[in-house]
């Protein structure tokens, strides 16, 4: 009886996959599932940076994309994650399509928004950055009252922070020296930060209180 013909081996500087003369290609691999490829790193981590009061009213916010190119339908994305964060003890939630990594402190909720693929460690560590500079210029007071305050110095903390969804530190001290260096440049004092006048928001807001 006739032997069936075997795989010769490979010579020396030939590849292992190569098809014998006059033979079967051997199997070709298959495609990797579009599901399982890895996404494309990018810079631009952060989609967007928000803080709420208790009763989830937006007290500061900064959009990085256009996943929402409308207030309405961003007011309307913070309501639903107020909904859904404000009564849990998670710190991290999956909602939308996207990763949303918070922090509550007295009165408020700290928000870092990334898409689905984002490393929950690095947003994490955004919102502590965020949390713990806010820390310091709020002179250990990080609540609403004080917040509206000193809303300059949170919007220069957060600048120093991401830009254009681009994380630019992660790192506090970094951060508060920054902070510091432009509030000098501004002609402002790191107290001056910490003590700046009303916004005009809020005198915006209280012209239109009904005892007003």
């Amino acid at each position: 009886m006739q032997r069936p013909e075997a795989w010769p081996r490979p010579h020396p500087g030939e590849g292992a996959a190569a098809a014998p003369a006059g033979g079967p290609a051997p199997p070709a691999r298959g495609r990797e599932p579009a599901g399982l490829r890895l996404q494309e790193p990018s810079l631009y981590t952060i989609k967007a940076v928000f803080i709420l009061d208790n009763d989830g009213h937006r007290l500061l916010a900064k959009y990085y994309d256009d996943t929402f190119p409308s207030m309405k339908e961003q007011m309307a994305f913070e309501k639903n994650v107020f909904n859904k964060t404000s009564r849990t003890d998670s710190e991290i939630a999956f909602f939308g399509g996207m990763t949303i990594v918070y922090k509550s402190s007295i009165d408020l909720f700290l928000y870092v928004v990334g898409s689905s693929y984002e490393n929950e460690l690095m947003l994490m560590s955004v919102l502590t950055c965020l949390f713990e500079s806010l820390n310091h210029v709020l002179r250990k007071n990080v609540e609403k009252r004080w917040l509206l305050e000193n809303m300059d110095g949170a919007f220069l903390v957060l600048d120093e922070i991401v830009d254009g969804g681009v994380i630019l530190e992660s790192d506090p001290q970094q951060v508060i020296q920054k902070v510091n260096f432009r509030a000098d440049d501004s002609g402002l004092t790191e107290h001056g930060v910490a003590q700046v006048c009303l916004p005009r928001l809020i005198l915006l807001l209280w012209s239109f209180l009904p005892w007003h």
